[in-house]
């Protein structure tokens, strides 16, 4: 079992910034492939980024590409998503996942857990 809390969500204004954390507690941490997904209200949860067990290889959605970043700290367990440019649309609770899957999966399907998800709310 594997438990993932993320942390750092909250109001910003449109063109801010939020750097969003995710702990895991994973005792291998470094094996596992990271995602963050997102989930807007009335609408599909929806992949955001994702991350190599090793870092060397990131993927992200063509909506979020050029603004956000995903980062990684085996040592601390921890991965980040570094969010900048936020838009209106960006609204949506965020949520981390991992998955032992070798390369980053886009799909929900992809992943074994997740964590219970932090707000982020963009105001025009």
């Amino acid at each position: 079992q594997v438990q993932l809390v993320e942390s750092g969500g909250g109001l910003v204004q449109a063109g801010g910034s939020l750097r969003l954390s995710c702990a895991a507690s994973a005792r291998t941490f470094s094996r596992y492939t990271m995602g963050w997904f997102r989930q807007a209200p009335g609408k599909e949860r929806e992949f955001v980024a994702g991350i190599s067990w090793s870092g060397g290889s990131t993927v992200y959605a063509d909506s979020v590409k050029g603004r956000f970043t995903i980062s990684r700290d085996n040592a601390k367990n921890t991965v980040f998503l570094q969010m900048n440019s936020l838009k209106p649309k960006d609204t949506a609770v965020y949520y981390c996942a991992i998955t032992r899957a070798m390369i980053v999966p886009r799909g929900q399907q992809g992943y074994d857990y997740w964590g219970q998800g932090t707000q982020v709310t963009v105001s025009s």
